[in-house]
């Protein structure tokens, strides 16, 4: 989450196995809340967050960057850590591994986010650059392109489709859909997905690997599957709270034992790693910033994504990499929407000029507004201190170059 008071929204208790998770104690409209576009935080299941309780085990066990930590067993060999969010639409679990790994790692680190589904991987795509994280790659690419990149990853995290018994609560439709038949054909395409993709895991890498399901076949046993068939160690760790049940590999997450959805998750470690080394802690991070043209579209990239972009580029496809921060339109450099949200920004680059919640509404809808005392040019419109957008201020009106395809449809009055 981005730093800001979210006071304004029904706010219960913190969730257990999330230092980034608070349970609502009543769904509010989030359209209507512009911090939520401005993306201070990000709605999903409480369950779902359960992912990223075992990504950070992972990273302080092997990884050695938990504040916590004195020794950990292996380290990656290149510069940054590589992480893999393999099937990530529409983009939960995503925010939560870039949180995790920011606050822990500063930018020492690449997330590429993979959504095969070329609709739910725009989504996906427009839900990260909302985040604003610039060190988040979002590719659209099936599980086998991935295990081109033989052992370029750390840590791949694989939330698999599934029979969606974990959604029966909440979902008529999950309901219709299942079948034993149905069960089988999700237990064989997990095994496909997470097989096609193993090479892409470096040896002593680590997979994580979920379910929205309760059944055996597509949990335990495929977990088993993956170990024995393609070279690993199925990992345990200590529940420090109740609710998550041990199963025979992994956690289940049931709805009568936790407040939230149905969830399975558990780690494999892939054979072949090394001895165990110190820990390297939280480094402190001389982050650059490389800029890159593409027909007067100007792209920025985090020094160490942009020197692994070309091996990513040449075995996926990629929808975007670091910010789309400019267009160019003859001598003037236009600045994108993407550029404000993001982590890049640098506050004294632009002016700033905060909005009441009306006039922010009012431009994520994209109507005209009116800046009296604000100077001309490309403005920075913020709400809470934290950036929305930009217009540009013609002083009699303001144009506004929200994008169209993020704009409030619904009435705002």
């Amino acid at each position: 989450m981005k730093q800001c008071d979210l006071s304004h929204l029904p706010i219960g208790c913190a969730v257990p196995w999330s230092p980034y998770g608070l349970y609502l104690k009543e769904r509010p409209s989030f359209t209507l809340d512009p911090l939520f576009h401005a993306g201070a935080y990000y709605v999903q299941d409480s369950s779902a967050m359960f992912v990223g309780w075992v990504f950070r085990q992972v990273l302080s066990r092997f990884f050695g960057i938990a504040a916590q930590t004195s020794s950990s067993e292996s380290l990656p060999s290149h510069e940054a850590l590589r992480v893999l969010d393999l099937c990530a639409a529409p983009g939960g679990k995503t925010t939560d591994l870039a949180s995790s790994l920011r606050e822990t790692l500063g930018g020492d680190f690449i997330l590429v986010s993979n959504e095969v589904i070329r609709s739910r991987a725009s989504v996906l795509a427009d839900n990260v650059a909302v985040w604003g994280d610039p060190n988040v790659v979002v590719t659209s690419s099936d599980p086998s392109e991935f295990g081109k990149l033989r052992s370029f990853f750390d840590i791949m995290v694989a939330d698999v489709p599934c029979s969606g018994e974990g959604m029966f609560r909440k979902s008529e439709n999950a309901v219709k859909m299942w079948s034993e038949d149905n069960v089988a054909l999700c237990a064989s395409r997990q095994r496909r997905i997470v097989a096609d993709a193993w090479d892409a895991l470096s040896p002593g890498g680590v997979l994580i690997y979920s379910t929205c399901t309760f059944n055996d076949d597509e949990n335990d046993r495929n977990v088993s599957w993956i170990a024995e068939n393609l070279g690993g160690e199925i990992l345990s760790f200590d529940m420090p709270f109740d609710g998550p049940q041990p199963t025979e590999c992994g956690f289940l997450l049931h709805p009568d034992r936790v407040r939230g959805e149905g969830q399975y998750c558990a780690a494999i470690r892939k054979n072949g790693g090394g001895e165990a080394s110190a820990a390297t802690g939280r480094r402190d991070s001389s982050e650059g910033v490389s800029m890159f043209d593409r027909n007067g579209e100007i792209y920025a990239l985090p020094d160490y994504v942009a020197s692994v972009m070309p091996s990513i580029g040449k075995k996926l496809n990629v929808l975007s990499a670091g910010v789309h921060a400019f267009t160019v339109k003859g001598k003037d450099r236009i600045p994108c929407a993407d550029l404000c949200l993001s982590a890049l920004l640098d506050p004294d680059d632009f002016p700033q000029v905060e909005l009441p919640r009306a006039d922010a509404l009012h431009f994520l809808h994209k109507d005209t507004l009116t800046l009296h005392d604000a100077p001309a040019g490309y403005v920075v419109v913020t709400y809470g201190s934290l950036p929305l957008g930009f217009v540009k201020n013609l002083g009699n009106r303001a144009n506004n170059l929200h994008p169209a395809s993020r704009r409030i449809l619904m009435n705002i009055e």
